[in-house]
């Protein structure tokens, strides 16, 4: 997808959380390990729900804000996920799905402290940083629901 607005930014993070989610929840039935099988079936119900928060987002945004031009703000190197579901998490063990997933957050992350950083608009400001926090607070989440897992 070619990012030319905020509205095709928001859309194409939105569309990373739900191929994301695919990808884990078809590599939670061929998983060998138990503990995997069940953090990616999690990992993927959140990842949906994230996904629901992006489009309510994109959906109660200022229209205007939306429709900025944002291609020549993006210097930010594309954000790595596996765009084919290879069953590349299906022969991960659980340490290594966690930091992977951990990881796809951290750049998306970083990509809207980039575009926050670089918005002088103020609606496309509080927009950006209205979905930094919430990606933030949800990294943290998945990152305290996990490592609750590998308490048990």
């Amino acid at each position: 997808m070619r990012v030319k607005t905020l509205s095709d930014l928001i859309e194409w993070t939105r569309m990373l959380h739900h191929h994301l989610a695919d990808c884990l929840a078809e590599c939670s039935t061929k998983n060998e390990e138990e503990r995997a099988r069940a953090l990616l079936q999690y990992l993927a119900d959140h990842e949906r729900k994230i996904e629901q928060v992006v489009a309510e987002f994109e959906r109660q945004a200022d229209p205007r804000a939306l429709k900025t031009y944002v291609y020549d703000w993006i210097e930010h190197k594309p954000i790595e996920t596996h765009r084919t579901c290879d069953s590349h998490y299906a022969k991960l063990g659980f340490n290594q799905i966690c930091r992977e997933v951990f990881d796809f957050h951290d750049q998306v992350i970083d990509l809207y402290q980039n575009m926050a950083d670089r918005s002088e608009i103020p609606e496309v400001r509080e927009l950006m940083e209205s979905l930094l926090n919430m990606e933030k607070h949800e990294a943290m989440r998945l990152v305290r629901q996990t490592g609750r897992m590998d308490d048990l």
